[in-house]
């Protein structure tokens, strides 16, 4: 690891944001290079000097998860260290997969916030104690670790599928995988499209046969 690490804050709660931006300046080796409210923002901000992204998975109308695919994708060096309020398994293994190396919650010390950077920094994949059990057992009996029913489909279209079979409508399934209905809306449609799906009513049928949507 560096022994100056450069951090970026995304989080559209301004008093959350600058709060973490204060706690990191005080911490030696840590320098803030930084902050972004949005997705946009963040893409805008962070670059090849970045070292650790400290991601909020709500980012108003746009998604943590989304911003954290993009960033890993256009810098792979970056590394994404999530922190919320949410510790439900959906939003951990979304995280994950996304490329996120590490998830804390909002409720973290300041030690542990210090740990995790330091770990990320370090290659190192961090989950806070409170979620970590739980969220690797899901990671690790996933149910597209044996069979990946519409490959045709991205991961994500898999997941908006999956939540659909199970009778969720938009809004709970922009809830669980934290998501903007806009871009809920849109994944379905595809969904439907590239399954060759009429409608909802058969995309949940064909779903269901093929072992999405039950557990």
């Amino acid at each position: 690891m560096a022994d100056q690490v450069s951090l970026v804050v995304v989080d559209d709660h301004p008093v959350f944001r600058l709060g973490m931006v204060a706690l990191l300046g005080t911490i030696d080796g840590f320098t803030v290079v930084g902050q972004a409210a949005t997705r946009a923002e963040a893409l805008e901000v962070v670059d090849q000097h970045t070292d650790v992204v400290l991601m909020d998975l709500h980012l108003g109308d746009d998604s943590g998860i989304e911003a954290t695919r993009d960033l890993v994708r256009r810098h792979p060096h970056v590394r994404v260290l999530v922190v919320t309020m949410r510790e439900d398994d959906e939003s951990v293994v979304a995280s994950v997969r996304a490329g996120a190396r590490g998830y804390l919650l909002k409720a973290a010390s300041p030690a542990e916030v210090e740990r995790a950077v330091r770990a990320v920094a370090n290659g190192e994949m961090i989950l806070g104690p409170q979620v970590a059990e739980r969220a690797m057992a899901a990671v690790v009996s996933g149910r597209t670790a044996v069979r990946l029913p519409f490959p045709e489909l991205t991961d994500r279209e898999r997941e908006v599928l999956d939540l659909l079979a199970r009778g969720f409508d938009n809004t709970t399934i922009s809830r669980r995988l934290v998501l903007s209905p806009k871009t809920v809306r849109n994944h379905v449609a595809n969904v439907l499209a590239k399954i060759g799906a009429p409608d909802r009513a058969a995309a949940m049928i064909r779903a269901r046969e093929e072992g999405l949507g039950v557990d």
